[in-house]
C-alpha cells in the first residue's frame, strides 16, 4: 500500500491522482484508491484541509495529485450585492463551510439552509461542482487563544513592542 505522508508544493512530474469531495479533504488518515487503482493511505499533519491541484507525496517518492470532486451543492445568487452579504452574514454566523465567488455563494446541500436563502430573496440552484469553502479567517487549522491571532499580526518591523 502506497503511503502518502507529506503535502509538497512543487514537483516536476505527477504520478497519480485522488479525486475526493471536500468532507474527505479534510481527514488526515484515511484509506483511499487513487486514479489508476491503487490502494492508497493518507497519513498527515492533522488539520490539514487538502485542495484542489494539492500535491501529496508517498513515502518512496511517488507524487499524487488531489482533484476537488464534484458533488451537490448550492450555488447562491442575489439581488443586489447587500443582500448577498446578509445571506453570507446568516450562513456565517451558524457556522457553514461557505465558498465565496465574485456575486455568489456555494454550499452543500441542507433543506433547512436552502428554506432560509430562499425566504431572504436568494436564487438558489442545486448543482454538482467541486467544493472549496473559505478556509477561515486564520487560515486553516482550528486553534484558540492568542495562537489564533498570530497569524494577524503585522511583522515585526524591527520595532520594540511595548
Amino acid at each position: 500500500m502506497i503511503h502518502l505522508t507529506e503535502r509538497i508544493t512543487v514537483s516536476g512530474h505527477i504520478d497519480d491522482t485522488l479525486e475526493l469531495p471536500f468532507d474527505l479533504r479534510q481527514k488526515s488518515r484515511l484509506r483511499v484508491k487513487l486514479a489508476s487503482g491503487n490502494e492508497a493511505a493518507l497519513f498527515l499533519t492533522r488539520g490539514i484541509i487538502l485542495r484542489g491541484g494539492d500535491l501529496l507525496k508517498s513515502e518512496d517518492g511517488l507524487v499524487v495529485q488531489i482533484v476537488a470532486a464534484q458533488e451537490p451543492v448550492y450555488n447562491v445568487i442575489a439581488p443586489t450585492p447587500r443582500d448577498l452579504m446578509c445571506a453570507a452574514y446568516h450562513l456565517g454566523n451558524r457556522h457553514v463551510p461557505l465558498q465565496i465567488g465574485d456575486g455568489w455563494l456555494r454550499l452543500e446541500q441542507d433543506y433547512v439552509l436552502r428554506d432560509m436563502l430562499l425566504g431572504l430573496g436568494m436564487q438558489v440552484s442545486e448543482v454538482k461542482a467541486p467544493f472549496e469553502p473559505e478556509a477561515g479567517a486564520y487560515g486553516g487549522g482550528h486553534r484558540h487563544g492568542d495562537d489564533a491571532l498570530h497569524s494577524l499580526r503585522p511583522k515585526n518591523s524591527g520595532r520594540a513592542h511595548g
